[in-house]
């Protein structure tokens, strides 16, 4: 015995073609209106959003058997974590070297105070320090 349905919707109603996917707006009279504007695309890399600040590269080997580690230090307070320990991961890869994040500063392992340098300007930071 088959049930009725009363009153029900049938929400998977096979739809006509010629009216579209949602025949609620295919009635609708579009002459005369203004044609829509494009949202403009957001800009894939729109910038920093901080004020990136000064750093300080230096080269220490102290406590570390001899071995030469690269430091980036005096990130600007207002700066979060975050956004340093992502630079800290930029930085790894771009050398090809390890290193951690130790409170604010980063530690690269290796002896390239020249490309750590470079990249930090390019992100946007004012460096001193090493050469």
């Amino acid at each position: 015995m088959a049930r009725e349905q009363k009153g029900r919707i049938d929400v998977n109603a096979a739809q006509n073609p010629r009216q579209g996917l949602n025949s609620a707006f295919s009635g609708l009279n579009l002459e005369g209106l203004p044609a829509g504007e494009v949202a403009p695309k957001p800009e894939e890399n729109p910038g920093p959003q901080w004020k990136l600040g000064r750093v300080v590269l230096r080269r220490e080997t102290a406590h570390r058997g001899g071995k030469v580690v690269v430091v980036v230090d005096d990130f600007a307070t207002h700066l979060p974590m975050s956004v340093i320990e992502k630079l800290a991961k930029k930085l790894r890869a771009a050398c090809g070297c390890g290193g951690t994040c130790r409170g604010r500063a980063i530690e690269l392992q290796g002896d390239q105070p020249a490309k750590v340098r470079e990249l930090l300007e390019a992100e946007g930071f004012k460096v001193a320090g090493v050469r």
